[in-house]
This record gives C-alpha cells, sequence and structure tokens, in this order.
C-alpha cells in the first residue's frame, strides 16, 4: 500500500470526466488499497480516483462510523430526496470550506470491490460524501456549487 499524490485546486484533471471500470483485477484492488490509505492519511470521508490523478469511476467513502471504508465502482445516484445546506471541504481544496446544497437523502447502485452490484439508501453525511464524490467523477468540484458569501479559509495545520 502507498499514499498516493493528491492533485490539488487548478490542475485541469479535476475537470475531466472519469472512465467507467471495465474489469476488477489485482492493479485496482492495489489502487483501490492506496486510496483508502491516502483518504485516511489526509483524515477525509472520501476520496475519488481523479483526485489521486487516475480517471476512472471509482470512490472510496469512510464516514468513521465503525463500519470501514466503503468503495464504489461505477457508482451512479438513481433517486435523491429533499434538501439541504451543508459544510463542505475537499481533500484537493485544503483549508477551504464553503456551504453548499446537496439531497438529505440518495439512494445509489455500484459495483463493490468484490464485484458484486449493491443499492444503498444513504442520507447524512454518507449521503453528501456520495453526492460529492460522485460529482468529482464527472469533472465538478464542490467549489463551483458554493452558496455565495459561505467561503471560509481555515489556518493550515502546522
Amino acid at each position: 500500500m502507498a499514499i498516493r499524490n493528491l492533485r490539488y485546486e487548478g490542475d485541469e484533471i479535476l475537470s475531466k470526466k472519469s472512465r467507467e471500470i471495465e474489469v476488477i483485477d489485482d492493479k485496482l484492488q492495489i489502487l483501490i488499497d492506496d486510496m483508502i490509505e491516502t483518504m485516511h492519511k489526509y483524515n477525509g470521508v472520501g476520496l475519488a480516483a481523479v483526485q489521486v490523478g487516475v480517471l476512472k469511476r471509482l470512490v472510496v467513502i469512510d464516514i468513521y462510523d465503525n463500519k470501514g471504508p466503503i468503495v464504489l465502482i461505477n457508482p451512479v445516484i438513481i433517486k435523491t430526496k429533499g434538501e439541504h445546506e451543508v459544510e463542505e471541504g475537499c481533500l484537493s481544496f485544503p483549508n477551504k470550506f464553503a456551504k453548499v446544497i446537496r439531497p438529505e437523502e440518495v439512494t445509489a447502485e455500484y459495483t463493490d470491490r468484490q464485484g458484486k452490484r449493491v443499492k444503498v439508501k444513504a442520507k447524512d453525511l454518507l449521503a453528501q460524501a456520495i453526492c460529492h464524490e460522485l460529482d468529482h467523477l464527472d469533472g465538478e468540484v464542490f467549489m463551483n456549487k458554493i452558496l455565495p458569501g459561505t467561503l471560509e479559509y481555515a489556518e493550515p495545520e502546522k
């Protein structure tokens, strides 16, 4: 396992659309493990493959609920319900936080790392993370969705 280099604001790869994953092979499993390790190192809730420079429809999410990280391959949101204002940050935009509007609940479908198609109904932080990460797969970043006047900068950790 290895920590991957993150791609940051201004990197044009973040605005590119990711490609469907055709095969779940050993190379993909290594990428998944590296992404989970990278996400945890930077205390992230989610990470899309594009954020480590790989244009594949792959996302890892860990909402630290003791259920461990979930791996979403070729995920799609099939239903949303409600909407609310939430605060977001992003590993590709360090120390920047802002409010965005996200669905309160989402139903998503994805392939897990064993190749099984799974459907998940998510709310709260998990729903927010799924929406945020799936935006990345379409070249969309949360900075494009922020509510005017809500952007805040945090002091970088020393």
